[in-house]
């Protein structure tokens, strides 16, 4: 079997060098580099996976995200992606919190969540009880501070222009979802709902909770519906909640991620943005969509 190693450097950590890609390569014993991005994103392929420790040893351009993915059926014809820290850049419910003058609180929580320390529905719905009362224009002035992770827009109009199907799939809320999926472009959009009385906040969420076990069928019953395989599916995430769909998909790639699930996945994005995702699919920079 063949696989593709991809080395992708940070652009403010200056350019990658042809003569670092061919050390790396040689030093997984690859051959045929070609480069996506020149200067900054090459591969190469090699028939059996390289030790991603040692070959970071090797290179001495610091920022480089290196993926690794199997040669055939590279290109994914389904996104599935979180949107807390991994689509925008802030966690909502935390963000809410600060309207209610607790997101101290809320904050700790949700840290110790991610980091799969306690029960995702557990501690939803404790915190969602933490914010009874909360007037609903605070979701309006959440929603209008949210920004969206670099490559973001990028990743999806480029996926969806090449024919794949992309969801966002989130432990987080349907009012932003909704709302990041228009703004983003994505095809389809899943998350939890918050209950309110018309004018605050009742502290309650609609059940069933969508946890990782929903996260995962997501992905599944998507897949099915494209009728594709799941080694045809792409996954990215930061958490814990994460973590069962990260292992499931055919792709699966860790982005800025907790320190528990940074352990568990092969495909970890350190120092680059989303566009990674494209790269790690073969699509060349001068083939992304804005």
């Amino acid at each position: 079997m063949s696989y593709i190693v991809i080395l992708i450097a940070a652009p403010q950590a200056g350019p990658l060098s042809t003569q670092e890609a061919q050390r790396a390569m040689e030093f997984c014993g690859g051959q045929h580099l070609n480069w996506l991005a020149p200067q900054a994103t090459a591969e190469f392929i090699v028939k059996k996976l390289p030790d991603i420790a040692q070959l970071k040893l090797v290179l001495s351009h610091k920022a480089t995200d290196i993926l690794l993915t199997r040669f055939r059926g590279r290109r994914k014809a389904l996104l599935v992606a979180d949107m807390d820290s991994t689509m925008i850049t802030t966690e909502t419910l935390d963000e809410l919190a600060a309207f209610a003058g607790i997101k101290d609180k809320i904050v700790e929580i949700t840290k110790r969540a991610m980091n799969g320390e306690i029960d995702f529905a557990t501690a939803l719905r404790e915190r969602v009880a933490m914010l009874k009362g909360l007037e609903l224009s605070a979701l309006e002035r959440t929603w209008r501070e949210t920004e969206f992770c670099p490559g973001a827009r990028t990743l999806i109009a480029t996926m969806r222009h090449y024919g794949a199907t992309t969801a966002l799939v989130s432990g987080g809320f349907t009012y932003f979802t909704e709302r990041v999926a228009a703004a983003l472009g994505f095809d389809i959009h899943r998350a939890n709902i918050l209950l309110d009385n018309g004018s605050q906040l009742t502290g309650e969420v609609a059940e069933p909770i969508l946890d990782k076990n929903a996260k995962v069928a997501a992905l599944t019953e998507l897949a099915e519906k494209r009728g594709i395989k799941l080694s045809a599916t792409l996954a990215v995430g930061d958490g814990a909640n994460d973590l069962p769909m990260l292992k499931e998909a055919g792709l699966g790639v860790a982005y800025y991620a907790k320190p528990v699930v940074a352990e568990q996945v092969l495909n970890k994005i350190e120092h680059t943005d989303l566009t990674s995702l494209l790269f790690a699919q073969g699509y060349p920079a001068s083939a992304f969509r804005t």
